[in-house]
């Protein structure tokens, strides 16, 4: 299991990796390569690609490991994440079951009601940095970055109602973060569209979606959902940042280790 955009393994991962484990499920738990204690430059580069390749590289260590089932492995994401759990997925065929919690399916989806709500500014702000990005990783420079969220009115790449307050309700206290990444993730996260790959979700699926998400449209998601083989559908009374907190935590935490069990438990 790893993090959303720009997060990190201990704000609001440590939870639910709690609850499986102490319920008998082996949780492998990592920040992706630039972030954290993680190795990797550049740092803070939010790139789909290589946090896919992190997924796929923490289940090839898995495998290695003779104190668990390597037969029952399943990966658990949660908004960005939840796009690249499916991607690892249709890559590695042996996965038990995945995971999906609000998950990030569709670049354009997400990103065309931020742009609208923001204006021509912001679309125009957003294309001359990121490629101000592109210019400098070309050049050999230091990448050009600007905040991940922000409260509405300030140029960031989430500045929705709950975004700041979202990401901060998942800091602890007194941890600092560096709420920074390169702009090139403007342009790699149009692109991005997990749901193009749904179909090859042979594996159980359970995807979770909130009903008053600012950021992943429902619609995006059913339709991903209707894609997937054998999917199940759980959607919440809530936003983007309510599965981590309080008692949608409590709904959407023991719904997926049921769900674990059902599908991870070994039969003789």
């Amino acid at each position: 299991m790893a993090h959303g955009l720009a997060g990190m393994k201990n704000c609001g991962l440590e939870p639910f990796a709690e609850l499986f484990a102490g319920n008998g499920l082996a949780v492998l738990s990592f920040d992706y390569r630039g972030f954290a204690d993680s190795e990797g430059t550049p740092r803070q580069l939010i790139s789909p690609k290589r946090h896919v390749q992190d997924y796929l590289s923490a289940i090839k260590y898995a495998r290695t490991r003779e104190d668990i089932n390597v037969d029952k492995i399943a990966l658990w994401g949660s908004s960005f994440s939840g796009g690249h759990v499916i991607k690892a997925a249709s890559k590695d065929k042996n996965i038990a079951t995945i995971s999906a919690q609000v998950p990030f399916v569709s670049g354009l989806a997400s990103s065309f009601p931020i742009v609208i709500k923001n204006g021509p500014k912001y679309l125009f702000k957003a294309v001359t940095s990121c490629f101000r990005d592109i210019f400098r990783a070309i050049t050999g420079r230091k990448p050009y970055t600007v905040p991940v969220y922000a409260y509405p009115g300030n140029f960031a790449i989430l500045n929705t109602h709950d975004s700041r307050p979202g990401y901060d309700s998942l800091i602890p206290e007194g941890m600092e973060v560096v709420n920074a990444a390169p702009t090139r993730i403007f342009l790699t996260m149009i692109l991005y569209r997990p749901t193009a790959v749904a179909r090859l979700i042979k594996c159980p699926a359970l995807v979770v979606a909130g009903k008053t998400d600012s950021l992943i449209p429902i619609k995006s998601v059913q339709k991903t959902v209707q894609k997937m083989k054998q999917p199940e559908f759980l959607t919440i009374p809530g936003g983007h940042f309510d599965p981590y907190h309080g008692e949608q935590f409590d709904v959407v935490s023991k719904k997926q280790l049921e769900f674990f069990k059902c599908h991870l438990a070994t039969h003789s």
